[in-house]
């Protein structure tokens, strides 16, 4: 296994177009991390990093670990690509709703252009929106601490410099999805966390050197990664598979033969959505409590700190509801069944029309669930280790699912080039074909 990996990787640079792509997606991400270390203009970043580590709640964390640390040391990429991902998230659901947007969808090409568009236009508008908050924020904290000459130069100096930033990386991360390897964004958010992986390391060995974690603790950690991985790898490409028949038919005056296939529905049809949503929604008023000195806000904030239990069962709540939602939202039934119908195909002993459509809504709600669970599972496994077992670092989760989900994703990709120039990928041929039947 470890030889044809290392075989693989020798392959890339044997084939120029991919070689290109693949030091052009380095690049654009080695530019992004130096970007991290930029400082904003106008603040005592010193200061309040060492602020925000102390205080900043579980919101803080979550939102830095998709800016790669970016938002506790307050850079220049300190907004990182949460406001494009806020952005695609919101377009995503007027799609479904408004008329006009459904109807460019349906467009093709012309309609997904404009669509990204708006998605960039409403990227700057909400990174405007979020960093002047920022900025105000910052001026009311600790007296004009980590704010040495507030005003409205300053506010108006850290709006502009967030909000280019924040275009300028969304601008990396589409020049990678169309002149390198993967999806840009993903990659983007994927080196963020990879990123702080070897401080978390470092600092689990310090640990241990300690005597704070014992060897048997580390040993069962390193026995959990594994498993974890293998089981996120798992369902991540797992497929729940409904067959369709298609009988004959005419095509332009030529009869085609019918043709068995399928439909295969992803057992985790949402995606990291559902973490998302959930952990946004239920962080903010734990955030909001270590800012504001009201006991109600302070007692919600208690309650709802990660590590307790009313937490735990929120969270848990939200993701199984978020899936289902999301889902729905993507996939109609009714659409697919049509779709069948309408080019001459049936599911075998399932009716045409609505009663096809009432079975994969069934299905659906079926694999859902699976999925549903499956996340619930993974995103809670970070609070047995960090409160539990006192893990120094976030694993799992959100990340996890990011950083497999990505790996996998780019890995298909650099495949499908070297199977289409008859070089061996990072699988077997016969895997490859059987993953994609």
């Amino acid at each position: 296994m470890v030889e044809r990996i290392f075989r693989t990787f020798e392959n890339i640079w044997k084939i120029p177009e991919l070689r290109e792509r693949v030091l052009f997606t380095l690049g654009m991400l080695a530019i992004y991390r130096i970007g991290a270390y930029i400082p904003t203009p106008g603040v005592n970043g010193t200061e309040l990093s060492k602020f925000l580590h102390q205080n900043g709640g579980a919101l803080i964390g979550f939102f830095d670990m998709f800016s790669g640390g970016a938002l506790s040391r307050f850079t220049i990429f300190a907004l990182g690509i949460m406001p494009y991902i806020s952005a695609s998230i919101i377009l995503q659901l007027l799609t479904v709703v408004h008329p006009a947007l459904q109807a460019l969808s349906k467009e093709g090409e012309r309609g997904r252009k404009v669509i990204t568009k708006y998605t960039r236009y409403l990227t700057v508008l909400i990174a405007m929106i979020q960093s002047f908050g920022i900025a105000l924020g910052l001026e009311q904290m600790n007296h004009g601490q980590f704010v040495p000459h507030p005003g409205w130069g300053f506010r108006i100096l850290v709006m502009i410099t967030l909000t280019a930033a924040t275009t300028f990386v969304m601008w990396l991360g589409e020049q990678i999805t169309e002149r390198g390897v993967g999806n840009g964004i993903s990659l983007i958010i994927f080196s963020g966390i990879v990123a702080r992986l070897p401080s978390a390391v470092l600092s689990t060995y310090k640990l241990y050197q300690q005597e704070e974690i014992s060897g048997f603790v580390l040993l069962v950690l390193a026995a959990m990664v594994v498993i974890i991985v293998a089981s996120i790898v798992f369902i991540e490409t797992a497929r729940r598979k409904i067959p369709v028949e298609y009988a004959k038919r005419l095509v332009t005056n030529k009869m085609v033969a019918g043709q068995s296939t399928h439909i295969p529905f992803k057992i985790n049809t949402a995606g990291v959505i559902p973490p998302i949503f959930a952990s946004s929604l239920i962080s903010f008023p734990a955030t909001i409590a270590g800012f504001i000195s009201v006991p109600w806000i302070q007692s919600i904030g208690k309650s709802l700190a990660p590590g307790s239990f009313s937490y735990t069962i929120l969270y848990v709540m939200l993701i199984l509801f978020f899936s289902f939602f999301y889902t729905a939202v993507v996939l109609n039934p009714a659409d697919i069944a049509e779709n069948i119908q309408k080019y001459g195909g049936i599911i075998p002993g399932i009716r045409p029309g609505k009663t096809t459509a009432a079975f994969i809504y069934k299905v659906m709600n079926r694999i859902t669930l699976v999925g549903a669970v499956y996340l619930a599972v993974v995103c809670v496994i970070p609070e047995i280790l960090i409160y539990q077992l006192h893990v120094p670092f976030y694993f799992g989760g959100t990340s996890l699912l990011i950083v497999i989900g990505v790996s996998l994703d780019t890995s298909q990709q650099i495949e499908s080039y070297m199977m289409s120039r008859n070089y061996e990928g990072f699988l077997k041929k016969s895997r490859i074909r059987g993953r994609i039947a």
